[in-house]
């Protein structure tokens, strides 16, 4: 035991210069904030909160970004699980390439990527005009400045993240755990839910909970694709602290994306952990 105090000391003051830059610069400003969103004139209350979700346009702006929020990671996931598996079954010589092409999107800037989806949805845009000349169409569709395209904006920008996190958890993958399912009589369909799924179920809880951290935080791509038509609680957040200057509304709001944040996260680990019990 005394052998084991100095370097236990030695970890703690290893460690003490990152413990204080978190303690600084994250742990107090989210108590500032968690108090801020408490204050009431000179005490301290839920009114702040109750006026928030009592509000039908808050609760709207809450539910369309929380959907939205899941229903891209939901078809991140989808997408990602079988592109990932093919990254990893082409020649490793060409893999870095695939890889770097993949981390490409994330070196350009949000503002550039969701300008050219601006481009690419307009009424005389690439979709409008392919499908008008196809004979699909007759006039131009509306696209822009609706929630299906602060979807796409958000499933493009946020989609590598996932199959990076994939990539990573797969590679992890024992090579001969596929064979093994498969010789025993395994169905593809098995062998995914039973072998791949459960042996990758942290790289998913990663990958979800930065894609969805991302989409719910995402402030560019709303306020460009979605316009005043869709208004997200990045957006929202924006209006109350730049515009009205209602910090306390804007700290209500804060706390209401972290906390939402952290229940997916929870409930992502603990569906990982179920289906790992369940194979």
């Amino acid at each position: 035991m005394l052998s084991q105090s100095p370097a236990r000391l030695a970890a703690w003051i290893l460690l003490s210069p990152a413990l204080l830059f978190v303690a600084v610069f994250f742990l107090l400003p989210v108590v500032a904030l968690l108090l801020e969103s408490f204050h009431v004139g000179q005490t301290y209350g839920l009114n702040n909160y109750l006026a928030f979700f009592a509000d039908d346009f808050n609760r709207e702006v809450y539910w369309r970004t929380l959907w939205i929020s899941l229903l891209v990671t939901l078809v991140s996931a989808l997408v990602c699980y079988p592109a990932a598996y093919a990254v990893l079954k082409i020649n490793p010589r060409w893999r870095g390439l695939i890889i770097g092409l993949i981390i490409l999107p994330l070196m350009t800037s949000p503002v550039a990527r969701t300008y050219t989806w601006l481009v690419v949805l307009g009424r005389e845009g690439i979709v409008n005009k392919s499908l008008i000349e196809t004979g699909l169409l007759q006039e131009p569709l509306r696209i822009l400045f609706t929630e299906w395209a602060v979807f796409i904006g958000l499933l493009q920008l946020m989609m590598p993240l996932m199959l990076l996190s994939l990539v990573s958890a797969m590679e992890n993958l024992p090579k001969d755990v596929v064979p093994a399912a498969r010789s025993l009589g395994a169905s593809e369909g098995q062998v995914f839910w039973r072998v791949i799924l459960p042996l990758t179920r942290e790289g998913l809880v990663v990958g979800g909970t930065l894609v969805f951290t991302g989409c719910v935080t995402a402030y560019v791509t709303p306020a460009l694709l979605g316009g005043p038509r869709v208004t997200m609680l990045a957006t929202l957040l924006y209006q109350k602290a730049g515009v009205t200057v209602d910090y306390a509304a804007a700290a209500v709001i804060s706390v209401v994306m972290l906390l939402t944040t952290l229940l997916v996260n929870f409930l992502l680990r603990g569906r990982a952990a179920k289906t790992a019990r369940a194979a």
